[in-house]
């Protein structure tokens, strides 16, 4: 009796195939090809390819047996794209902050895995990423963050040559809706300033006013990075958020670049009797004081100032004052705003605000 043949390495076949699905029939056309055999049972090891048409399956199946034929075929990863998120979680994130790597990783693990973890990454389609877009329920903002991150590992694979493309690029977002900006008239300024006098944020809301710094940037100064003979302050940190500090009280400014400004003397002053006002706070507190890093701004037993209680107190003050929606950060679109009306050029207070661009 006759031994049936085997197909060889870069023999293919193509027929149409007619399905039905939920009633309907569905026609398309298939090619197999065989790719080689498995190492461990020596069994064919064949690749199959669908299309519309006759003539786009022939394309197909013939660029796969050409690169069968020479050697340069490679076989589609089994990777799936949970697989792929966790490895480039883990391995190429090292040039993020560690609270941008912690805002990452809580999207992989509670959005991008749980919806599409189970998709092998070569199969992975731009119709697929947008169903994912569009069913998140979150706000427009979490929707941006969420198909960011997507987006950066599936870059990074098409890079490394897993996929050959981006399936997530050109996908429709939901539309970001800006936040109002609100810098507060001379009146307003001049009210919140009163009502923070005599409080804990007395000395820090006019700071952040005549300087236009970032709070974050303020509760991270440190008084060794103020110079009073020079009169300058260097940014070259932030405080972390409680939540982000397994790795250390402070980030790097949010551009990644320190910078340093001139305040105005009034400024000056205003630290200078910040330091006189520490000090009596450090005799009461006695052993309990514990400020190591020399933060300018602290809580009465010289631990950080956490942001949110800043807020906190601020919003209290600017209520008080008929303010409902002031923002400590419209302190810093305030001083922006009076500075061009005070004739400084764009690029220089770009630089004195440490923006990126």
């Amino acid at each position: 009796m006759a031994k049936s043949k085997k197909a060889a390495a870069g023999a293919g076949t193509i027929r149409k195939k007619t399905v039905t699905r939920a009633g309907k029939q569905y026609t398309y056309w298939e090619a197999r090809l065989t790719t080689g055999r498995d190492p461990g049972t020596g069994r064919q090891v064949q690749r199959s390819f669908t299309g519309k048409t006759q003539k786009e399956v022939r394309e197909k199946l013939q660029a796969a047996a050409v690169a069968v034929n020479t050697g340069t075929y490679t076989a589609p990863q089994k990777l799936t794209v949970g697989q792929w998120l966790d490895t480039w979680a883990a391995d190429y994130l090292g040039g993020v902050k560690p609270a941008t790597r912690t805002i990452y990783q809580g999207n992989i693990r509670n959005h991008l895995k749980p919806a599409l973890g189970a998709v092998r990454l070569c199969d992975l389609r731009p119709h697929m990423v947008q169903q994912f877009i569009n069913g998140l329920e979150l706000s427009p903002a979490s929707v941006r963050l969420a198909y960011k991150v997507l987006y950066q590992a599936l870059e990074k694979a098409a890079a490394l040559e897993y996929i050959p493309k981006n399936p997530a690029a050109g996908c429709q977002l939901p539309r970001l809706e800006q936040r109002e900006i609100r810098p507060h008239d001379d009146a307003q300024a001049a009210a919140i300033l009163e009502a923070v006098r005599g409080g804990p944020l007395e000395r820090l809301v006019p700071i952040a006013l005549y300087t236009g710094c970032r709070i974050s940037e303020l509760l991270g100064l440190t008084w060794g990075s103020v110079d009073f003979q020079r009169g300058t302050i260097t940014i070259d940190k932030q405080l972390a958020r409680p939540e982000f500090r397994a790795r250390g009280l402070f980030l790097s400014p949010k551009n990644g670049k320190s910078r340093t400004i001139t305040p105005a003397r009034s400024v000056l002053e205003l630290l200078k009797k910040e330091r006189r006002y520490q000090a009596q706070r450090q005799l009461r507190a006695g052993p309990l004081w514990s400020n190591p890093d020399g933060l300018v701004f602290t809580m009465d037993d010289g631990s950080p100032m956490d942001q949110w209680r800043a807020d906190k107190a601020f919003r209290a003050a600017a209520e008080s004052v008929g303010l409902e929606r002031a923002r400590l950060h419209d302190l810093r679109h305030t001083f922006a705003t009076l500075a061009l009306q005070n004739g400084v050029d764009i690029k220089t207070l770009s630089g004195i605000l440490g923006h990126y661009s």
